[in-house]
């Protein structure tokens, strides 16, 4: 057997062991202890984790190595691990305790959500893997918003087994990304339904979408939000979760994003993705330590010989 296939291997078993670990353990400890818990782990995690580590440095030097220090990239990376494990905890803690997740959890610019719904074709809500972003769904389906997300399948089977069965718990519609005629057909059926559809719009894309600006760098990136738009005439409204210096958080909902017509149709979804992304990329400029930097957002490059973008 491949010695890589191998890894892979034993590393999802103990990530599978590390899940049903802090899933049991989470039932027994107080909210109090969840953060203290948390930074333990992502200390230990910052040390064995050296993929994971050396592709944070990397994309952080990427986006900040002409603005800040070794030292700071590297503070932002540790951060970063931190975030991640508080993250995973406290939805694991308050997914089975939606009274103290409401309370938890507060929204800002709700009418931009409920103006944009008022239209009746539904709702885009367009982010990136920013913040507690699940911890988003969980608020929204609790306070009664109809809310699905498209979510690719995780490599564990296991794991996503879990995560889906936790998502259907508490009233979220997962829509698989693949096969994309059925994710399409799924999407539009919920937004002429008035529904919510989340799509986070940060993590590469390969050669399927169009590359533009990201810290000063051509990303490959989904046009699947703009298109959308374009063909149901549902609203995009960026959102994001913040998390506050005392761990409750904040969900943000912007102003619904004009979209704007350009002079061709391919002009219009590159300048409507590059106004997203420009707003994302501002949010993680704002909290460096709560984008998702263990992604390695800019792995496809743009063939300029061939008419890349």
């Amino acid at each position: 057997m491949d010695s890589k296939k191998i890894r892979k291997g034993i590393g999802r078993f103990f990530g599978w062991l590390g899940l049903n670990f802090s899933s049991l353990i989470i039932k027994f400890i107080p909210e109090r202890w969840i953060y203290g818990f948390a930074k333990n782990i992502a200390g230990l995690g910052f040390i064995i984790a050296r993929k994971q580590r050396k592709i944070a440095l990397e994309s952080l030097t990427i986006a900040f190595g002409a603005e800040k220090s070794k030292a700071k990239v590297e503070q932002i990376a540790k951060d970063c691990f931190i975030f991640m494990a508080k993250a995973g905890l406290e939805l694991l803690f308050f997914m089975d305790k939606p009274a103290l997740l409401k309370k938890h959890v507060e929204f800002v610019g709700r009418k931009n959500l409920d103006n944009a719904l008022s239209k009746g074709k539904g709702v885009i809500l367009v982010s990136a893997h920013f913040g507690n972003f699940p911890l988003m769904l969980v608020k929204l389906s609790l306070e009664d918003y109809k809310t699905a997300t498209i979510m690719r399948y995780m490599r564990d089977v296991r794991a996503e087994k879990f995560f889906m069965a936790k998502r259907t718990q508490v009233g979220i519609k997962t829509i698989y990304s693949q096969p994309r005629r059925a994710c399409v057909e799924a999407v539009i059926k919920t937004l002429r339904n008035n529904e919510l559809v989340f799509i986070p719009l940060d993590q590469n894309f390969g050669t399927g979408g169009v590359f533009v600006d990201f810290f000063g760098k051509k990303a490959a990136t989904a046009t699947g939000p703009v298109v959308l738009a374009l063909r149901t005439q549902a609203t995009i409204l960026p959102c994001f979760i913040v998390r506050q210096k005392d761990d409750t958080h904040k969900i943000i909902f912007e102003e619904p994003l004009n979209l704007e017509k350009a002079r061709t149709y391919q002009e219009t979804i590159i300048t409507n993705i590059q106004k997203l992304t420009s707003i994302i990329e501002s949010y993680i400029r704002r909290y460096p330590a709560e984008w998702g930097w263990i992604h390695r957002r800019w792995k496809s490059r743009p063939n300029l010989g061939k008419g890349g973008v």
